[in-house]
């Protein structure tokens, strides 16, 4: 491995033990977070996340993601120092504009059926007609006839062949005929 590779390898290992331990503690180094402020905009670091670092997921399996849903605004800001005090004094609409702030959907909306199998349904559909469709113009402009000793005249005329000729006298055709009443035994 050339030396280039291997210092951009070493700094990449501290770039990400030191976003662990940053984003494990709550906070991000101001390197850190000028890298990363174009993705996180003006939004709070609350928690190590899925894999530490900090961006936005909704994962039902892993409910904590590490950064707010939504930017600190004015609103949002007086509502945090609002909720630091008594919960009853909050209406039911802050404790909603709080929550939102935080996460971008409820469990409910996240295990909710988003239709998603019409469509897969319909692709799956589509791709079996065309698959029929190709089949059918195979058959019939691209494929030879089938040969003319597969029919069941042809076969019933090799039968009789093969019993004038007495094939298969021992264990074969012929000797299922019984040649004295001219019919099968």
């Amino acid at each position: 491995m050339d030396r280039s590779r291997a210092v951009f390898l070493a700094r990449s290992l501290i770039r990400v033990g030191a976003l662990s331990r940053a984003s494990h503690q709550g906070q991000l180094s101001p390197a850190l977070r000028d890298q990363y402020h174009p993705k996180l905009g003006n939004r709070d670091i609350v928690g190590y996340g899925w894999n530490g670092v900090p961006e936005y997921m909704d994962r039902p399996e892993f409910p904590c993601p590490p950064v707010r849903f939504g930017e600190n605004s004015e609103e949002v800001l007086a509502l945090r120092e609002k909720e630091k005090g008594d919960w009853k004094s909050l209406s039911l609409d802050e404790k909603k504009k709080l929550y939102r702030a935080s996460f971008r959907v409820t469990f409910e909306e996240m295990n909710a059926s988003t239709g998603e199998w019409k469509s897969v349904l319909a692709v799956i559909l589509f791709g079996l007609s065309v698959t029929g469709w190709l089949g059918i113009l195979l058959k019939k402009f691209v494929l030879p006839e089938m040969p003319h000793t597969i029919t069941r005249e042809w076969q019933e005329k090799q039968l009789e062949n093969m019993i004038k000729q007495r094939q298969g006298a021992v264990e074969g055709v012929s000797s299922h005929w019984d040649y004295e009443k001219n019919e099968w035994k």
